[in-house]
C-alpha cells in the first residue's frame, strides 16, 4: 500500500487544506491519488443528505473518479469527535472498519489518507487515529498552525509519532493569519529540534512549496497496468 497519512496537532490546522493543494500537485505529476477521509464529523446537511465537504474537498482536488462514499464512509452531524458522533448516532465505528475503508482501492494508486482531528483525537469506538496511523503502516505529515504555541504541541506530536513506530516525511507549519510576529520564526526552532523536513505554507498560497511536494512524490513508485 502506497501513500501518506495526513495528521494535525488539533482540529482547525489546515489538513484538508494542505491535503488538497497536494492531491492537486500530485495529479499534476501524473500520480493517481485515491483520497481516503473515512470517517468525517461536523457534516452539513444537504437536502437530507449529509455533505462531508473535506472529504469532498479532497475528491476534487485529486479529480477522482470514484464516489463521494468511496472517499468518506461514515459522516456524521454532530461537530465533535467521530468516535462521539458515532455514539450519538447510534452506530459503532472501530479501527478495523476504518482500515478497511482506506485499503479498498488502494492498489490503484497513491492513497491519501485524512484523520480527523488530533493525532490523538479519538476516531473510533476502540482507537484514535494514531491507531488507524499505525495499522496502516503509511508515511506521516504533520500539519499545524504557524503560530505562538506551536512548538510544544508540534514536539509533543511528533514524539507521539515516534512513539508509534512511524516515519514521520515532514512537519508543515500553516500560516493561517496574514501577520506574523517579525521575531517569531518557528521553522527555524523546529529545524534545530528535528530530523525530519519542516515546511512554511504561506497565508493563502494557492500552492505547496516544492520540496514538499517533491519529499511526498518520492513516496511513490509506478504500479504496472
Amino acid at each position: 500500500m502506497q501513500g501518506l497519512f495526513i495528521t494535525g496537532t488539533s482540529t482547525g490546522v489546515g489538513k484538508t487544506h494542505i491535503g488538497a493543494l497536494l492531491a492537486k500537485a500530485l495529479s499534476e505529476r501524473n500520480i493517481r491519488v485515491i483520497p481516503r477521509k473515512p470517517a468525517e464529523s461536523g457534516c452539513s446537511r444537504v437536502d437530507g443528505e449529509l455533505v462531508p465537504e473535506d472529504a469532498r474537498a479532497l475528491m476534487s482536488a485529486a479529480n477522482f473518479g470514484g464516489e463521494l462514499p468511496d472517499v468518506c464512509r461514515y459522516m456524521f452531524e454532530p461537530p465533535v469527535s467521530p468516535a462521539r458522533a458515532a455514539r450519538l448516532a447510534g452506530s459503532t465505528v472501530t479501527t478495523a472498519d476504518l482500515v478497511e475503508v482506506c485499503r479498498h482501492g488502494s492498489e490503484q494508486g497513491f492513497v491519501m489518507v485524512e484523520g480527523a482531528g488530533g493525532f490523538y483525537s479519538p476516531l473510533s469506538e476502540d482507537g484514535l487515529n494514531a491507531d488507524l496511523a499505525a495499522a496502516l503502516q503509511l508515511p506521516v505529515l504533520l500539519v499545524a498552525e504557524d503560530a505562538l504555541g506551536v512548538l510544544n504541541q508540534v514536539l509533543l506530536n511528533v514524539e507521539a509519532i515516534e512513539a508509534r513506530g512511524l516515519k514521520l516525511i515532514g512537519v508543515v507549519l500553516n500560516r493561517l493569519e496574514t501577520d506574523t510576529d517579525a521575531q517569531m520564526d518557528n521553522a527555524e526552532d523546529l529545524r534545530e529540534r528535528l530530523e525530519c523536513a519542516v515546511y512554511v505554507q504561506p497565508h493563502n498560497a494557492s500552492r505547496l512549496p516544492d520540496a514538499l511536494v517533491d519529499a511526498i512524490a518520492s513516496l511513490h513508485t509506478s504500479v504496472p497496468a
